[in-house]
């Protein structure tokens, strides 16, 4: 059995190959190759239990997630890879903010105009640093902007990445709405249970990343936002439907309908022509995290 720090995780899966790591698995997840069983949520979402089975490979991940919001890190998680006559014992956290980030890199990729500079980061917890980083990874960005209720842990998260991208310049900033008026992308990475921003205040062409909400109670964007966008897209649309507050909320109110939620795996396969604003709505699914794990199997 192999026992991986956080440390070894970021030395042997950089951001880069984990992005590719996380779309091979979402196109073996459109090819039907995976089961993904309901996710467990025990304590209002305090505890969650996710899993994936690869049928061609035969490879098993089991991760489970303590949360705690009102602690740092608000994250902790241990995960379990099981291969043929092979396991592994990582650590859960680091895999998940790494994962995350990497769907968002594919989905970005997917969606955000090609020549987008201008990248705006809402929140700055332990999700935050890998949403930047892997816009990076897809976009010729130039200008970051951080923003978060608290200005010094904003402008501390703005120093440590200027110092990880040099030739990328780093600002930080309490007001939302100025942050994402000219933004070309916008990172939400909070446990807001309210909106960050209303729809207007956002440029007419703009991409929307969503990962932070992860109950029915909690938002982050306004459903105005999901009705004009020109696309939007889900990891999955059964569980969007069942944990993402923003997807529920639009479709109860008829702002959309499930019809209009459009899955990552099928859209790698036939990619939407987006235009205007689109938005990304991630509540993670568990082959995720076999695609990190695999990759630090070396599978």
């Amino acid at each position: 059995m192999r026992v991986l720090s956080a440390d070894d995780v970021r030395r042997a899966v950089p951001m880069s190959a984990a992005i590719d790591a996380v779309r091979d698995a979402f196109r073996e997840l459109a090819a039907g190759n995976f089961v993904l069983p309901p996710r467990q949520i025990f304590g209002d979402g305090a505890v969650l239990v996710m899993s994936a089975y690869h049928s061609p490979t035969g490879t098993a991940v089991v991760k489970k997630i303590g949360i705690a919001l009102d602690q740092v890190p608000a994250i902790r998680a241990t995960l379990i890879w099981t291969g043929r006559g092979e396991q592994l014992v990582a650590d859960g956290s680091s895999i998940t903010t790494l994962r995350t980030g990497a769907v968002v890199g594919v989905a970005t990729d997917l969606l955000a105009p090609a020549d987008a500079t201008r990248l705006t980061v809402i929140g700055s917890g332990a999700q935050a640093p890998d949403q930047v980083r892997a816009v990076l990874a897809v976009r010729p960005i130039a200008d970051v902007t951080v923003t978060g209720r608290s200005a010094g842990r904003a402008e501390a998260l703005a120093r440590e990445l200027a110092g990880e991208f040099p030739a990328v310049r780093f600002t930080s900033s309490t007001d939302v709405d100025v942050a994402v008026a000219d933004a070309h992308v916008i990172c939400c990475a909070t446990s807001s249970s309210t909106p960050l921003f209303a729809a207007d205040a956002l440029p007419a062409t703009v991409h929307v990343n969503a990962i932070g909400a992860f109950r029915p109670s909690m938002r982050e964007l306004p459903r105005e936002l999901l009705a004009c966008a020109s696309t939007v897209l889900v990891d999955q649309r059964e569980a969007a439907l069942e944990e993402s507050g923003e997807v529920i909320d639009a479709v109860r109110a008829g702002s959309i309908t499930t019809d209009d939620l459009v899955e990552l795996g099928p859209a790698l396969a036939d990619p939407p022509a987006p235009s205007g604003r689109t938005v990304f709505k991630s509540v993670g699914v568990g082959c995720q995290d076999w695609a990190i794990a695999a990759a630090l199997a070396g599978r």
